[in-house]
């Protein structure tokens, strides 16, 4: 009877299936996922926001709990300051509900039920983050200066829990919260291009602030994303024609020192992209990157959301294993510190080692990643005996001034003998005159 059943219900879906087309809508309209076991069994902390959950995934969570006040206080601030009823914000977002909804996969069966529910932690949660980002650009004088969340001390004190956690893939919101909130804030007249750029801002030291342009963004982790990928106009990755299938080899190549004592050398890049990796005659040239104790959860996050995410790209994955190949100690990352690549503020050689190790356990560079032409011609570099002899002379030789003239003498010397041993011998078989 259960076989019967069963016969049924899958007769039933067959006569129920949608097209292609259909489907290839459905998955679109993913952004945000629970990430699962076989990638949190490697680290469960790096995907758990500590202070503050965004969206249906961590919601209600008892560590949490305390921030829901200090949502209900910011939607407050954030409505009397814009001049807009409640009303307007909500009647602006049903009109994408399920829009909102399907961004989630998956989305537990009470959210899909509960419209006005789900509904009213969009408004509150994007609200509360629309605060948190314009915090960071004004000063708003409506909150107390001893105000423990926007305040000079929450900047110092509560910002870099916030930064973390809204960099949490399980706790996105979706961008569409914040772009509909700010439009009717502003009488429509801030668009995506100026959340984007809040967001970013929020993130970054304020000296490199790229324009993201109008490139349409899923969440804040995606934006935080694609502005560590974004290169200025000026500077453009090489791309290279490659076979569809690499060699195995080449997807590995020497650490620093190994590639330092075969005569590569490493000058940092201008560009901030991390994918702007480039080797040309025997100079490996990379991007500058900031190592500190947010970073191994910022990149768990990041590759999780690739992994996920259909057409999201491979690009940090493929820094993240490029970065292994070359670093398997704390010589190979004082090696990269000292040429600028590497910005370690944790303090020790040996931490950023072994974090870049442990980030590349369960992955695997993409055959069309472009870094599999910077491996093979590193590769190239490498097998070549001539190239490896001379740095050996160069680290031999001609570091010091004192080694160098040492081997000009020798090699004066020894061109003296061989005159001489060819004087004696022209002497003795030649006669005399």
């Amino acid at each position: 009877m259960a076989e019967l059943k069963w016969v049924i219900d899958v007769n039933e879906k067959l006569k129920n299936m949608v097209d292609a087309s259909t489907e290839i809508s459905q998955w679109k309209k993913s952004s945000i996922y629970k990430v699962p076991a076989c990638i949190t069994d490697l680290n469960k902390k790096a995907y758990r926001p500590q202070i503050v959950s965004f969206g249906p995934y961590h919601h209600g969570e008892a560590h949490l709990r305390p921030m829901e006040e200090h949502k209900q206080r910011a939607l407050v601030h954030f409505l009397k300051r814009s001049g807009k009823p409640l009303e307007s914000f909500v009647s602006s977002l049903e009109q994408v509900v399920e829009d909102l909804k399907k961004s989630y996969d998956p989305l537990d069966l009470k959210w899909q039920q509960d419209s006005r529910g789900f509904l009213q932690m969009m408004i509150l949660d994007g609200s509360f983050m629309l605060e948190i980002l314009s915090s960071s650009a004004h000063s708003y004088e409506d909150y107390a200066h001893n105000d423990p969340i926007f305040s000079s001390h929450g900047n110092i004190n509560i910002a870099p829990y916030f930064k973390r956690d809204m960099l949490m893939l399980e706790n996105q919101l979706p961008l569409l919260v914040i772009e509909k909130l700010v439009a009717v804030e502003t009488n429509n007249t801030k668009d995506g291009d100026y959340v984007n750029k809040l967001i970013f801002k929020f993130f970054s030291t304020g000296i490199h602030v790229l324009d993201m342009g109008n490139h349409k963004c899923l969440h804040v982790l995606d934006v935080y994303r694609k502005s560590l990928l974004q290169e200025r106009s000026h500077e453009k990755t090489q791309h290279h024609h490659r076979s569809w299938i690499a060699d195995i080899d080449d997807h590995n190549i020497p650490t620093a020192t190994q590639l330092y004592n075969a005569g590569i050398r490493f000058r940092k890049k201008k560009s901030f992209s991390l994918k702007n990796i480039s080797f040309k005659h025997g100079v490996l040239k990379l991007p500058t990157v900031l190592i500190d104790d947010a970073s191994e959860f910022i990149f768990l996050n990041l590759m999780a959301f690739e992994r996920l995410h259909v057409g999201a790209g491979n690009e940090v994955t493929s820094y993240i294993i490029f970065m292994d190949n070359l670093i398997d100690n704390d010589r190979d990352v004082a090696l990269l510190q000292s040429r600028g690549i590497i910005d370690n503020v944790m303090g020790s050689d040996k931490a950023v080692a072994k974090l870049f190790n442990s980030l590349s356990k369960d992955i695997s560079l993409d055959p069309e990643s472009d870094l599999i032409v910077v491996h093979k011609q590193v590769n190239k570099y490498w097998r070549q005996p001539w190239n490896a002899w001379k740095a050996h002379l160069m680290h031999t030789y001609f570091r010091n001034p004192w080694s160098l003239l040492s081997l000009i003498a020798a090699i004066f010397l020894f061109a003296l003998t061989v005159v001489q041993t060819v004087y004696t011998v022209l002497w003795i078989i030649k006669p005399r005159n």
